[in-house]
């Protein structure tokens, strides 16, 4: 039986990591809170009114030490607090205090990259790396897989994935292009394999690149992990529930 063993969440685009044990997924939208706002950089126009490409952000393809931030949300007061090792805890409200938020993170971006200028609230979707409103489904057996062929174990954030599952082989995920599956009460379709970037050789407790998990990837002929998909029935997902393709 495949079961959904984790479920994470990204509030600031490459700039956070939440776990939570449930969710109510609404068809065209994200997880919720997941790439809720994203963070532009001085030489980007957008404004979070419609969906950006990545490249419009400061991310952890660019600045590894972004990997290393993690997160917990107050949904009552809209509040974010931030936690990086070498920052102190940051508490704010992204829509009202952004020069703090700017302030707190400027001493981890590197001099020689674009600056980040702005925390935009996506209007339409989280901003995700597909156009799509997509959530991204990982096996943990492919991830096992990884870390077997690199001789050493590694963070599942590296992926920054939004739920995860168990009970698969290793890459069994990417036989379920356009095909629909039912996770809890609510129900996807799989659209495409996620191809994968720098961002992943950063260590998510250190913020350092250390492990060449593209290198990896390249050994089975190409540089995906795990698939996007979107929700076409809404419903719940609570960690222990059961996934199955319909």
């Amino acid at each position: 039986m495949v079961n959904i063993t984790e479920i994470w969440r990204h509030p600031i685009k490459s700039h956070s990591r939440e776990a939570i044990t449930a969710a109510e997924l609404t068809v065209g939208q994200t997880l919720p809170w997941d790439r809720q706002w994203a963070v532009a950089h001085d030489a980007s126009e957008a404004d979070g009114s419609v969906w950006a490409p990545c490249q419009n952000f400061s991310r952890t393809a660019k600045t590894a030490a972004l990997m290393a931030i993690t997160s917990e949300t107050d949904e009552a007061s809209n509040s974010l607090t931030l936690r990086h090792p070498n920052r102190p805890d940051l508490t704010f409200q992204p829509d009202q205090d952004q020069a703090a938020f700017l302030e707190w993170v400027k001493p981890l971006m590197p001099a020689d990259r674009a600056q980040s200028a702005r925390l935009i609230r996506a209007k339409q979707h989280g901003m995700t790396d597909s156009e799509y409103p997509s959530i991204s489904l990982c096996n943990m057996a492919s991830h096992r897989a990884v870390c077997q062929k690199l001789g050493r174990d590694l963070s599942i954030h590296r992926w920054r994935g939004n739920i995860w599952m168990d009970g698969l082989i290793p890459w069994e995920e990417f036989n379920w292009l356009d095909k629909k599956i039912r996770i809890g009460t609510a129900v996807l379709e799989v659209v495409e394999r996620a191809a994968r970037c720098l961002a992943t050789t950063a260590n998510p407790t250190t913020g350092l690149r250390d492990a060449d998990t593209l290198g990896v990837l390249n050994s089975w002929g190409h540089r995906d992990f795990n698939v996007y998909a979107r929700v076409i029935e809404n419903g719940s997902i609570n960690i222990g529930d059961s996934a199955e393709l319909i």
